[in-house]
């Protein structure tokens, strides 16, 4: 199925080394749970041992220039837009989403890649204004030192190039943890990292038991700086664990996505955007919409579009060609939204019939709309992650706002209007980190990504994404 088998890892890379273990992680597809192979199941002693061994390696990456860095970077990003097809292949395997989705999603991964090593050769430091007439006052930039990070399954191949590209252009070294249910994708970009020449100890990929091996991922004093992606809930504990030796942190958590349609809305528009902000990856994304929040004058327009359209969705087999939704990741994250959608349906929701459902065994599960759905509900406050639209009414702008708000998160939102005040009004009174604005897709290398309140800490991409992984050194020169 692949076309360089090579890509496909069943071992971790540590130290520029492939390294295997007799004790074993079982990896599944979840189309069917058939196994796909397995990867080491790691000890502490083995990760505290490449911590030390990235520390070691850290210093002379540091000490070469960042062009020269630039290079290397740069033969990794060719690379990995040369494998798009096997490294889509080895995604749609381990976590479902469609074929051609995954492929989209290597190609983000790459534009990290790409913008990150351009983007190392401009950390710049200042010249500042003198106090005394014989002092000279200036700040540099330097590395942080070794960085470590837990990635999510849902973006397996993204959210890591969107941690390591700027640690390694700005001169760190980095320990990756993929989650447990999509390691192959991280150690497919492991071994083109390897063929692009990152030197032994700066790229790693660690597998294994995630409470295990977060502990020294967070809590081992070589390590500078931490980053996470994934639910809030285990971000708060692992903060707290990173609290211990005060590690410079970044938090990109869970979500909880407003989509507010005013009636002066372009209908079609808002439509198309919000399949493609709703349903994409399944709704296996922290920027999904969770809530839609439609005009009464535009409600019943909108509803009759939006149930059109996702009436047309398929569900099956990601490496099936007329595949829009794959299978969910695991049937205890089914199980999880069931929960949710069998509180709204007692508490007065109704759940519309699309006429494209298929049997939802295993890890399938159908798209699906709510409606008279109301604030009483938990799915309301609590993140779906998974295919459910729900949909309230409303009538006021401020009250649309109050409610849109009315959540410890804070991660996107998205409203259309084509009233250029309320643009304004409405985008700077969101409590959100990210604002789409007549569009459902936001995402892409060259802008801040990131949350505010309990959706995280820190921006990843753009200029402000290697900023976390440098610090910033005060000079003061007394020439007299």
């Amino acid at each position: 199925m692949l076309n360089n088998t090579a890509l496909f890892r069943q071992a971790c890379y540590l130290n520029g080394q492939w390294v295997d273990t007799e004790l074993c992680l079982t990896i599944t597809n979840p189309v069917d749970q058939s196994v796909l192979g397995t990867v080491p199941s790691l000890t502490v002693a083995d990760v505290n041992r490449t911590i030390e061994q990235a520390h070691a390696a850290q210093t002379d990456w540091a000490a070469i220039t960042a062009k020269a860095r630039a290079k290397i970077l740069n033969r990794w990003f060719a690379l990995i837009e040369a494998n798009v097809d096997d490294l889509g292949t080895i995604m749609t395997l381990e976590q479902g989403k469609p074929l051609i989705e995954a492929k989209g999603e290597i190609h983000y991964a790459a534009s990290f890649v790409e913008w990150f090593a351009e983007e190392g050769k401009r950390v710049y430091g200042e010249t500042i204004a003198q106090t005394v007439n014989t002092n000279r006052l200036s700040t540099i930039k330097q590395p942080i030192g070794v960085c470590s990070a837990i990635t999510p399954w849902n973006f397996p191949a993204a959210m890591i190039t969107r941690k390591a590209a700027p640690a390694l252009a700005a001169g760190c070294s980095i320990i990756i943890k993929p989650a447990s249910e999509t390691p192959f994708t991280a150690l497919a970009l492991a071994e083109l990292a390897d063929q692009a020449g990152i030197p032994a100890g700066i790229f790693n990929v660690i597998t294994g038991d995630a409470r295990t091996l977060g502990a020294p991922l967070t809590q081992h004093p070589l390590i500078s700086k931490f980053s996470f992606t994934g639910s809030t809930q285990v971000g708060r504990t692992l903060y707290e664990q990173c609290a211990s030796t005060i590690k410079k942190t970044s938090l990109e958590l869970g979500g909880n996505a407003p989509f507010i349609v005013f009636d002066d809305a372009d209908i079609d528009k808002a439509v198309t955007s919000a399949v493609q902000a709703k349903f994409r990856n399944g709704g296996q994304t922290c920027v999904c919409v969770n809530r839609f929040y439609i005009h009464d004058a535009v409600y019943e327009e909108f509803l009759e579009k939006f149930a059109a359209q996702v009436g047309k969705l398929r569900v099956g087999n990601g490496l099936e060609q007329n595949t829009d939704i794959g299978p969910m990741i695991t049937r205890r994250a089914i199980d999880g939204m069931q929960v949710l959608l069998d509180d709204a349906l007692a508490k007065g929701a109704r759940q519309l019939v699309l006429g494209n459902e298929v049997a939802e065994q295993g890890n399938y599960i159908n798209p699906k709309i709510l409606v008279d759905v109301n604030d009483t509900m938990d799915i309301v406050h609590e993140e779906i992650f998974g295919p459910i639209a729900t949909l309230i009414r409303f009538q006021d702008e401020d009250e649309v706002l109050a409610q849109a708000n009315n959540t410890i998160f804070g991660l996107a939102a998205y409203f259309f209007s084509q009233d250029i005040g309320r643009v304004y009004r409405v985008a700077e009174k969101l409590e959100s980190g990210m604002i789409g604005i007549n569009t459902g897709m936001i995402s892409n290398e060259v802008a801040p990504f990131g949350g505010v309140k309990q959706s995280g800490l820190g921006k990843e991409g753009s200029r402000y994404g290697i900023e976390d992984y440098l610090t910033v050194k005060y000079l003061c020169v007394d020439i007299a």
